[in-house]
């Protein structure tokens, strides 16, 4: 009898299990059945939306555009096409998952970038992926705490501070330069510009906003290293479609080398922010208790400021925000500075001309000092190597899009209307090659910034830092140090195509490779010769 008794237990408790293991299979289908519901439902809705746009030629209803956007040349070729097919605007769609409108004129980004902060929205798909590295500073925040950080961060950009920054710039192109000529001395005279330039900015944006001195670019900085391994593995993750999911990419090599790297990065900017409060809690005190000043003689960095900033209601930033607001001042000021840097001197040495008339400026400006020192005040004085600078970052733009969500409906020039929740891509590259708004757009014509051939011109048409109330904050610090290093750069060397090794040819027909910023495939090989420094009795 009990040996029945047990078998019958068995036989219900299998049953019983059965029947849990069916109840939750069933309710997982019908949760996938639901959800993909939705999801085609959302889809249908944004596809009758968005039909108002032309629409590029796709898969299919589903799966749309997916798999056609190319970080390549290729894929800026594309751009290209679809600027001289559809002018202004078009539909994209990322299967049933994204639903873009891509915009590459003037008149049709305006009323976008234009928009009030308060409706303007940083979507995930681009810029999800930075939210563990810069957590919710300027560069990701939205509404009312957008407008907080602003608020505290701008003086931080101040020209009174730029002007401080500039001895900075100086120093480290002396460096970068010192290196170059010791290369050139050994023969070594054709160069990489992309590894040189990127340490370059590093070393200077460490300067600015810690005080601190990496030695960089002479020697390897375990901070710099993460930096540089972070900014590949984002690249890497936008790449694979599976790593989209935090919950596979945490568990993926990728994703432990990405956590090790930030803890060393975060671990850095969270010991300067501790000390430099402590610091300055210090001299405040020995401020309050003496009336000497010597205390306040040390120049203000980045960090020195926003430690320092108050909001309206007498609050600052926490030292968890002040390490964000770090982070995002690092991550988005040395890449998209040393792109900028390295497109200019490379359309100089493809345009010898132009170069030689830069070159003759910088010379006329340096003319009777002792030494090579670009000073604030001559920035201003340096034009036609300006000009040369702005066609640049038209041409080769460091970045090639933004793109933004509304929390309203778009209305657009034609009565088009981006749809509530629509991501916006804002093609910054296809606006700077619109044939409908530059001639000759792939051409390198820097008379175009003269001030007599700029009247009439479209308030959009050139947009390398964006534009509106979500501009790049940096873009004033971004030019003052481009034009430092581009104007010593020619004062002290020739510049000439180079030739990439791998490929033994001359780098005339560069690939482009629109990554996080414009770099390009292979490298940008350029071939240096010194200028004799005259000798000062």
């Amino acid at each position: 009898m009990s040996l029945l008794q047990g078998v019958l237990s068995h036989v219900l408790c299998w049953t019983g299990l059965c029947q849990v293991l069916v109840l939750v299979s069933t309710a997982l289908v019908a949760l996938v059945a639901v959800q993909t519901a939705r999801l085609l439902v959302r889809h249908a809705w944004y596809t009758h939306r968005l039909s108002c746009f032309n629409k590029p030629p796709a898969h299919s209803w589903l799966i749309g555009h997916l798999g056609q956007m190319q970080s390549t040349e290729e894929g800026l070729l594309q751009v290209d096409d679809l600027v001289q097919t559809y002018t202004h605007s078009c539909s994209w769609f990322l299967g049933p998952f994204y639903h873009l409108v891509r915009l590459f004129h003037p008149d049709y980004v305006k009323p976008l970038l234009m928009a009030p902060a308060s409706i303007t929205v940083k979507d995930e798909l681009v810029y999800g992926h930075l939210r563990p590295w810069l957590g919710g500073s300027l560069l990701l925040s939205n509404g009312e705490e957008w407008s907080r950080r602003r608020r505290l961060l701008t003086p931080a950009f101040h020209f009174d501070i730029l002007k401080d920054y500039v001895a900075k710039f100086n120093t480290s192109a002396d460096t970068m330069h010192e290196k170059w000529r010791r290369l050139v001395a050994e023969g070594r005279t054709n160069l990489e510009m992309f590894d040189h330039v990127t340490l370059m900015t590093m070393d200077s944006l460490l300067k600015c906003a810690f005080s601190y001195n990496s030695n960089c670019q002479q020697s390897t900085s375990e901070y710099v290293s993460a930096i540089v391994e972070l900014s590949d593995l984002i690249i890497d993750r936008r790449h694979r479609i599976l790593h989209h999911c935090d919950w596979i990419y945490w568990k993926t090599q990728q994703g432990k080398r990405f956590k090790n790297a930030l803890s060393i990065v975060h671990r850095f900017t969270s010991e300067v922010v501790q000390k430099r409060r402590a610091l300055i809690s210090q001299q405040t005190q020995t401020d309050s208790q003496s009336t000497s000043t010597t205390a306040r003689q040390r120049k203000k960095d980045f960090v020195d400021i926003i430690l320092m900033s108050k909001d309206e209601d007498g609050k600052g930033l926490t030292d968890e925000e002040i390490q964000a607001e770090a982070s995002t001042f690092m991550f988005a000021g040395h890449d998209t500075t040393a792109s900028a840097i390295c497109w200019t001197l490379y359309n100089l040495a493809r345009h010898t001309h132009y170069q030689e008339r830069c070159r003759q400026e910088v010379m006329d400006l340096m003319q009777g000092r002792d030494g090579h020192e670009i000073q604030w005040e001559d920035l201003s004085n340096l034009p036609f190597t300006t000009m040369c600078i702005r066609e640049s970052l038209r041409l080769h733009s460091p970045v090639q899009a933004v793109t933004r969500q509304y929390t309203q409906d778009m209305t657009l020039p034609g009565s088009q209307t981006v749809p509530i929740g629509a991501i916006c891509l804002v093609s910054i590259y296809g606006t700077h090659h619109n044939p409908a708004v530059w001639t000759n757009p792939h051409e390198f014509n820097p008379l175009r910034f003269d001030p007599t051939n700029t009247e009439g011109r479209a308030s959009h048409a050139f947009i390398p830092f964006s534009s509106g109330p979500r501009n790049c904050i940096g873009q004033k610090f971004a030019l003052a140090e481009l034009r430092v290093v581009v104007a010593l750069t020619l004062l002290r060397f020739h510049l000439a195509l180079g030739v990439d090794p791998k490929l033994g040819s001359i780098s005339v027909g560069v690939r482009r490779l629109p990554q996080l910023v414009l770099r390009a495939e292979g490298g940008l090989w350029l071939q240096l010769k010194n200028i004799e420094e005259p000798q000062h009795e």
